[in-house]
């Protein structure tokens, strides 16, 4: 297991994010993709980790942010090769292009809104990423690779939104339902979680899995229980 950095420049602010490469001998798996045009600081993460590209044979979307499904054509563009294409039947239509990115959809957007972005994000607002998603997720379900992934459905941040546990190393890769910050486990952005509620009644499910450590798309690795932080962000629900 790799978690792979990649920096972007939000607005004048340097960002990470933390895509997760699960990989054994011959087979990696990608979860999640940057935004678009990082697919160059995702292979020098694969070399990093001294797995070959070619190996990649399948990409798990968590959800259907922009900064999630980013570079995913750009992958499978380069791959030149079927892999498979993973994501939950909420968000499905959303990463395939047949209806507006939630988030970033600018027809909901006022003009004051619009004219506030600068002008690289509302090209891709405008232009955003899409992939066809060819096999769906479901809540508990195994994928049989690199000793197991287990799919978690955590909706809240986005209707379809799941988190994945990785049996072999106990990890559980959280996607955007929790973010770490200053050390600790904090519960979903709130700005860009679409059910706050939602989001965290999902992480009540993570209590059931023996989880050493946790993979935050935005904060990186915490190393340690989580439980302690879920149980404080669960007595916070109204």
């Amino acid at each position: 297991m790799e978690v792979i950095e990649l920096k972007i420049n939000a607005m004048g602010n340097e960002i990470v994010l933390h895509p997760t490469l699960v990989f054994d001998h011959e087979t990696s798996i990608l979860i999640d993709t940057g935004i678009p045009g990082q697919l160059h600081a995702i292979k020098q993460g694969m070399v990093k980790a001294d797995v070959p590209f070619q190996t990649l044979e399948g990409i798990i979307l968590t959800h259907q942010d922009i900064d999630h499904i980013g570079s995913a054509p750009h992958l499978l563009e380069e791959l030149n090769k079927s892999i498979s294409v993973y994501a939950h039947k909420e968000d499905q239509l959303y990463i395939e292009g047949n209806v507006p990115l939630i988030k970033t959809d600018i027809s909901r957007m006022s003009d004051q809104e619009l004219d506030a972005l600068p002008d690289e994000v509302r090209y891709l607002y405008n232009n955003p990423p899409s992939v066809k998603v060819n096999l769906l997720l479901e809540d508990t379900q195994e994928l049989p690779y690199c000793g197991g992934i287990e799919v978690i459905y955590t909706p809240g941040h986005s209707p379809g939104h799941v988190s994945l546990y990785l049996k072999r190393t106990k990890t559980l890769v959280a996607g955007d339902a929790m973010v770490k910050m200053n050390g600790r486990l904090c519960g979903p952005v709130e700005q860009t979680t679409l059910d706050m509620k939602v989001a965290k009644q999902s992480l009540r499910k993570f209590l059931n899995y023996d989880i050493e450590t946790v993979i935050c798309y935005h904060g990186g690795v915490f190393k340690g229980s989580p439980r302690p932080y879920i149980l404080e962000i669960l007595s916070e629900i109204v």
